[in-house]
């Protein structure tokens, strides 16, 4: 895009986004990919503040902010009033919600996107918190990482719980085309938000989108730490089309989870004497993720909790008047 003989990007520099920052490189790839004929509803968060800090904005494409809640309701009226208007042909519209937008407040609205089968692609940028806020857990946030709601210390070690499974919650409404990408990638990003823009229907793009203050990591290991998250397995990169794994990233060399782990500070006490069990337990999500393979989408990251259930024989109560 031209303007005045200089090239216009269509989410501008000049925005007030952390040097580094994950997710303003992801967006920026977004947009670009989708082109100026896209219309976006963006919920509150990180992305919403830092590029639209009044009365200025980078966005240089129609851009709505909706509540932290509700970008997938927006986006559904958005493209309904433009069919009610005879308008739609060759606009597109795009929803976009940080991880706590997408998994945990929004997650209702987001259904009702998908269950209506709505022609809008979703996005998430994960950065696996509410790093808006002051770096709280999501439901997003990786087991055992520290934040100012998981902290780590004499009586805990950080987040006990694994990531809610986004992208396979989005096959079970029958979204069409589910992918999951990061900045370190740019033209395989680009090419999914592309090739789900051709799409009808429903579709949902999960991007990892490392954060300097919240993961707690020199700026320039951006791209870096988004690339090891990939080849230690623990963040799967794949597509999924109609209920399919089309395709999945399987790393040339497969890196330990330490070389991921280690050059952030919210992990720093899984290094601490006493929680070497807990780097395994992560080993153990990495391998379940690299397990993944081509073919119908099954549950995947709950190898431990799958052993469990086996191990526990089922108990039937007897039926009333059965003298039992």
């Amino acid at each position: 895009m031209e303007r005045e003989g200089r090239i216009i990007n269509l989410m501008e520099p000049g925005h007030t986004g952390c040097a580094g920052c994950g997710q303003a490189i992801a967006a920026r790839l977004v947009i670009r990919a989708a082109g100026s004929n896209v219309i976006v509803a963006n919920a509150t968060g990180c992305l919403e503040v830092y590029t639209t800090t009044y009365p200025r904005s980078a966005w240089e494409v129609p851009w709505i902010h909706s509540l932290f809640e509700n970008p997938a309701a927006v986006a559904s009226g958005i493209e309904a009033c433009l069919k009610a208007m005879g308008r739609y042909d060759g606009i597109k519209v795009i929803a976009q919600a940080g991880d706590g937008g997408t998994a945990d407040i929004g997650i209702g609205c987001l259904s009702g996107m998908f269950e209506r089968r709505h022609d809008i692609l979703y996005v998430c940028y994960d950065n696996e918190g509410y790093m808006n806020t002051g770096y709280q857990r999501s439901s997003l946030t990786p087991f055992g990482a520290r934040t100012t709601t998981s902290p780590s210390g004499a009586l805990s070690w950080g987040n006990v719980t694994r990531k809610k499974n986004m992208p396979l919650i989005a096959v079970a409404h029958g979204v069409p085309y589910v992918a999951t990408a990061t900045p370190a990638e740019p033209r395989d990003l680009m090419r999914k938000v592309q090739k789900a823009l051709q799409i009808e229907g429903p579709k949902y793009l999960h991007i990892l989108v490392p954060c300097v203050p919240g993961w707690g990591y020199e700026s320039e290991e951006t791209l870096e730490l988004a690339r090891l998250a990939v080849e230690t397995g623990l963040f799967p990169v794949f597509e999924i089309e109609k209920g399919v794994i089309t395709k999945i990233r399987k790393p040339k060399e497969r890196k330990p989870v330490e070389a991921y782990l280690r050059p952030q500070k919210r992990f720093a006490h899984l290094f601490q004497p006493g929680n070497e069990h807990l780097i395994v337990e992560m080993q153990q999500i990495a391998d379940e993720n690299l397990a993944i393979e081509s073919g119908p989408a099954v549950l995947y990251g709950t190898g431990g909790v799958a052993k469990e259930l086996e191990n526990e024989e089922e108990e039937i109560p007897p039926k009333a008047g059965s003298g039992g």
